[in-house]
Parts: C-alpha cells; sequence; structure tokens
C-alpha cells in the first residue's frame, strides 16, 4: 500500500514538473547594446538602432547637455536621476535618449563595460518591477526606455511604475536608470485631473499620488516648439548629413510650405521634408 501510494505521488510530481512553466533563461546583454523587452522576462536584441547623431538634434542645446551629462554619470556608476523628458512633438525626446547612450558609449575608453539600452513599451509598464529585480545582478549599467508614456482614466499601472521608480525595499538597482517620454509634464490627462479636484472632499489630496508619480523622476527636460530659424538649421544639418546639396532659396521656401501645410514646426517635420526631398531627387538617405 505504501508503495503504491509512493508511486501515484512520484506520478503527481512528474506530471506537476511537466505542466510547470520552463524556468526563465538569464538576460544576457552581451549580445547586443539595446534591446526591446519581451514580457514575461524576454529581451529582443535589436541589430541596428534607429537613431541620428546627437550633433543633428537642434533647438534642444540644454536639455541635449543636461542628459548627456547625467548619462555620462550614470555609465561611470556615479548617482544619476531618472529623466522625464516632456513637451512639444517632434521635437526630439526619442532620438535625444538613443543618441545619448550612442554618444557615452562612444566616448568610452573601454576600461568600463558598455552602457545598455532597454525599450520597454507602455502596455507592459506593470512587469517593470519585475524586470528591474532582473537587471539588478547585470554587469552592465542599463537605460530603460519607455517612450510616449502617459496614463489614461482609470488606468492604474502608474503605481507600477512608481514603485518601480522607488525600488521598494531593496530600492531601485544601482546599475538601472529610467528615462520616459512624454506630451504630459505630469504624466496624466488635465481633465482627469481637473475631475478628481472637483469631487474630492479635500481637492488636493485627490490627485496626490497621481500627481506625485512626475516626481520620482529626478530631471525634468521641457522641449518645446521650435522657431522658424531653428527649422530651417534643423533642415540644413539633415542636408549636409545626408550629403544633399540643393540652392539654399528653393530649399527654404519649400521646406517653409512644407511645415506650413503641416500646421507644425520640429525635427520631426524637417526630416520628414528632407525624406520627401531625397525621394524626389532619387537620393538614399543613410545618417544614423
Amino acid at each position: 500500500m505504501n508503495a503504491d501510494i509512493l508511486t501515484t505521488l512520484e506520478r503527481i510530481a512528474d506530471a506537476l514538473e511537466r505542466l510547470a512553466p520552463p524556468a526563465a533563461a538569464p538576460l544576457d546583454l552581451s549580445v547586443a547594446d539595446c534591446f526591446v523587452f519581451a514580457p514575461p522576462a524576454g529581451l529582443t536584441p535589436v541589430p541596428r538602432v534607429n537613431r541620428v547623431p546627437v550633433t543633428l538634434l537642434k533647438g534642444i542645446d540644454r536639455a541635449r547637455d543636461i542628459l548627456l551629462e547625467n548619462t555620462r554619470r550614470f555609465s561611470q556608476g556615479l548617482p544619476a536621476n531618472n529623466a522625464l523628458l516632456w513637451g512639444a512633438r517632434g521635437m526630439g525626446k526619442s532620438s535625444l535618449v538613443k543618441a545619448a547612450q550612442h554618444t557615452v558609449n562612444c566616448e568610452g575608453d573601454g576600461t568600463r563595460p558598455p552602457l545598455k539600452l532597454i525599450e520597454i513599451h507602455r502596455e507592459d509598464i506593470d512587469s517593470l518591477p519585475e524586470l528591474m529585480s532582473a537587471l539588478r545582478a547585470a554587469p552592465f549599467p542599463i537605460l530603460l526606455f519607455c517612450d510616449d508614456l502617459s496614463f489614461d482614466h482609470d488606468d492604474t499601472s502608474y503605481k507600477s511604475l512608481k514603485a518601480a521608480l522607488d525600488g521598494g525595499v531593496e530600492g531601485r538597482p544601482d546599475n538601472v536608470l529610467f528615462y520616459a517620454t512624454s506630451n504630459r509634464r505630469h504624466l496624466l490627462p488635465r481633465d482627469m485631473m481637473e475631475n478628481e479636484r472637483s469631487t474630492a472632499i479635500n481637492p488636493g489630496e485627490a490627485v496626490e499620488e497621481k500627481v506625485s508619480l512626475s516626481d520620482r523622476f529626478g530631471l525634468w527636460l521641457g522641449f518645446h516648439k521650435c522657431s522658424q530659424d531653428e527649422y530651417l538649421a534643423m533642415v540644413d544639418g539633415y542636408l549636409e548629413a545626408a550629403g544633399i546639396k540643393a540652392e539654399p532659396d528653393s530649399v527654404r521656401a519649400e521646406a517653409l510650405e512644407w511645415s506650413t501645410t503641416r500646421g507644425s514646426r520640429s525635427g520631426r517635420v524637417a526630416f520628414q521634408f528632407v525624406q520627401d526631398l531625397a525621394g524626389r531627387l532619387g537620393r538614399r538617405i543613410d545618417i544614423a
């Protein structure tokens, strides 16, 4: 009888082992410098990163210098802050993050491990604390990057981000820093904040928890719409980098018309114009 029970228990144990998910493989960050997070615990290497040289990012000199210095300190093992890049669309927020990582690695002398960049999508923020925990023992400094981060009504995933940035009892891993871009300074829609103020017994406390999310970022870097001269300088920079020569007055007139039809002047609009011009001239663009 005892032997039968033992045999049955062994069969049950074997069946449970087969049903259990396989143990997650350790994260190998040595195969690339950039990755995309693939929940629940995977990283997809990015062999060719979509980026532009930091020298082509015009009109954002102050934000560029601050973020580069913060990133340098972090890569050298010195104290650095999580950063929130917020403001006007198309002004180079995400481009600056990718350019900063690449610039810092190019400046390295090979005595320190390279800085890794991991992009996490907005819908995967709930998995951020687990990812940070998995990266704690990695032998590299790591930038976690979330592009276009914001939260809508009844969205509670911001709590996962707060927990990850605070680090809980263990604290944020020394080798992990978080950069995010957003069109909103406080990451929440204005009407959501105003509604909570108007219906709360204590309006100040009603939104304090949500607004305090942005306080977890030590750096707030604002990006504002560019002037006409800055826009034209962006166009000239992209043309020069692409090796495209064209009559200046004609390019200026076409570039201004292009921005007028789109109702916006930004680095993104400038690059889109240069792409169109290069296509009409039968030229390829490779400025990464």
